[in-house]
């Protein structure tokens, strides 16, 4: 009868003894091996990695100017001395020389009331006859300043300033002079006209005048 071959038998001894797991475990299955990890998405609630931003470019409209401090206010400055005008004239003729003076002044612009005239002699004709009326008529119109107002030298520290003085040295001592010029002066807002002798002003107040 023929021969049937045998089929090789493979003894589990040859294969050796196969490991068997632990009761209660389970083999464990190979793991890939890991590649390389994308990085993290940030957690919601949590902000991510901080970057240094560029400072933002300012406008000049985001520049606030530099307010300058207020400084300490200017002092008033000293009002301005006035002019100072001699007009030769003897003392019979100061009286005339100072009646032109005011005609030359009103026919420039000035106001009646902004010219005061003060005589060191004889009265102005204009004086005596308004205090013919008595001296509270006469200061009223002093004081309401619509005209020329006349004035001899002592009544001269009552009168009030006025833009323009006119003084007529028409007589009078070299001691009423002294006093009336620096008063004139000192009642004078812009101009003092005086009326007189050059070398009697100058003997009076000095050169400077």
């Amino acid at each position: 009868m023929p021969l049937i071959p045998e089929e090789p038998q493979i003894h589990e001894s040859a294969q050796g003894p196969r490991p068997t797991p632990a009761s209660g475990r389970t083999a464990p299955t190979p793991r890939p091996v890991p590649g390389p990890r994308p990085a993290a998405p940030p957690r919601p609630g949590r902000p991510g990695p901080l970057r240094p931003t560029p400072p933002a470019q300012r406008t000049p409209r985001d520049v606030v100017a530099a307010k300058p401090q207020p400084s300490a206010p200017a002092a008033p400055a000293p009002p301005a001395a006035p002019q100072i005008q001699l007009i030769p004239a003897s003392p019979e003729g100061a009286l005339d020389a100072a009646e032109e003076a005011v005609d030359l002044l009103l026919d420039s612009g000035r106001a009646p009331g902004e010219v005061l005239v003060i005589t060191t002699g004889e009265q102005h004709p204009w004086a005596a006859h308004e205090l013919s009326f008595g001296e509270t008529s006469y200061w009223a119109q002093h004081d309401a300043k619509d005209d020329v107002f006349y004035a001899d030298a002592s009544a001269a520290g009552r009168a009030g300033a006025r833009q323009v003085v006119v003084v007529a040295l028409n007589g009078g001592s070299d001691e009423v002079a002294a006093a009336t010029l620096p008063l004139a002066l000192g009642r004078a807002g812009a101009l003092l006209i005086v009326c007189g002798d050059p070398q009697r002003i100058n003997s009076v107040l000095g050169a400077g005048v």
